[in-house]
């Protein structure tokens, strides 16, 4: 089904294409949505059109963020308003410097409508050509973005993309700064989560833990609901990439309130044993992983598909949310995209996806 704003010329900026979004919600909500998973068997939608409009910010009737609301962690889950713990599953966007324009109008409204995803991680690298270089410009491009997912009614995890150096403390003035702009900019939206570092590397987990009790009251000063999500050590490994795991964080937890622990994994670089420990952390700790591959940890080489499907498997069990990286174009194995895409504007369907594309299209879509 087509409306009339999909068949007119559409802006590649988010900020105007916000302001179409919004307008024709109302018309938006009649697509078929995905909703988080709750417990069905095979991940597909039973969506069926409500009668009622969205309020403000809930984005389109039946939309992921209009079904379940302001999300918090409830013991070891992610729960949605009514306080039922969820499933989000979606997609990681690799860094928005690399790949400007594959965070689009156009890709949102496909991951929303065609890949059934209840959200985008919007990947912004603190070094590497990122923030530090423009901060303005890239608290903004991350606003524009937060705001086109708002409209469509998907979740949007900000992520401050730290990587190298793996040291949180070395950007802990920047982190305060970018927080305190984009949780005042956004406090009054349910659907916005905080991931304060990407991958902490070559520290201690008390270092960890100190830059997000340093970071987290900075969210909290302007959001007070919002669900924060805090790194582990060895690149968000539960500790397990420097021989340590989920004990550490067990006995020393961050003091603050309504946070998860990320883990990231790539299918093809780690297998059955660090699911076992996944498997059993999941009982003690609040897990999110907004992060995992179908390939190696370079991000490169051969899909394992198989070990993915085995950790997916797992993350259901559990009801641990995942975001897959990344969505974008590039020539690496982890871009779900065929080069050239994002230059386009048809992201919906399976002629524009590579292996790893198809796979976790597949999966959002309960196929």
């Amino acid at each position: 089904m087509r409306y009339v704003w999909m068949d007119m010329p559409r802006p590649r900026t988010f900020a105007a294409a916000a302001i179409i979004a919004a307008v024709v919600a109302a018309g938006l909500a009649a697509l078929p949505i995905a909703n988080a998973e709750t417990g069905d068997s095979n991940g597909a939608s039973d969506w069926v059109a409500p009668e009622t409009t969205a309020v403000p910010f809930a984005g389109p009737a039946g939309s992921p963020v209009d079904v379940n609301g302001q999300l918090s962690v409830c013991g070891v889950n992610l729960c949605n308003e009514a306080g039922e713990p969820i499933q989000l599953r979606g997609m990681s966007s690799h860094g928005i410097q690399f790949f400007p324009d594959c965070l689009n109008p156009d890709s949102l409204e496909a991951l929303r409508n065609d890949w059934l995803a209840d959200f985008v991680r919007i990947s912004m690298y603190v070094q590497e050509g990122g923030f530090e270089t423009d901060p303005a410009g890239f608290t903004g491009k991350v606003n524009e973005a937060v705001e086109t997912a708002t409209a469509l009614g998907l979740y949007a995890i900000i992520d401050f993309h730290i990587l190298t150096p793996g040291d949180p403390t070395f950007n802990l003035e920047r982190a305060q700064s970018f927080f305190a702009d984009v949780a005042a900019e956004h406090a009054d939206k349910p659907n916005v989560i905080y991931e304060i570092a990407n991958e902490p590397n070559g520290v201690s987990w008390d270092t960890i833990k100190n830059y997000a009790e340093q970071v987290i009251p900075v969210v909290r000063a302007a959001d007070p609901d919002g669900v924060v999500l805090v790194g582990t050590r060895g690149f968000s490994s539960l500790g397990l990439t420097d021989g340590a795991d989920e004990t550490e964080i067990i006995e020393d937890p961050v003091d603050a309130e309504n946070i998860m622990y990320t883990f990231h994994f790539y299918a093809a670089s780690h297998g059955a044993d660090r699911r076992a420990v996944v498997d059993r952390a999941a009982a003690s700790l609040p897990l999110f992983v907004s992060e995992f591959g179908t390939q190696t940890f370079t991000g490169d080489g051969a899909n394992d598909l198989e070990s993915a499907t085995a950790w997916l498997d797992l993350l259901k069990s559990h009801k641990i949310g995942y975001a897959m990286w990344s969505y974008s174009d590039g020539r690496e194995s982890n871009s779900a995209f065929v080069q050239g895409t994002c230059q386009g504007t048809e992201y919906a369907g399976t002629e524009v996806l590579t292996e790893s594309g198809n796979f976790i299209r597949s999966r959002l879509r309960g196929e």
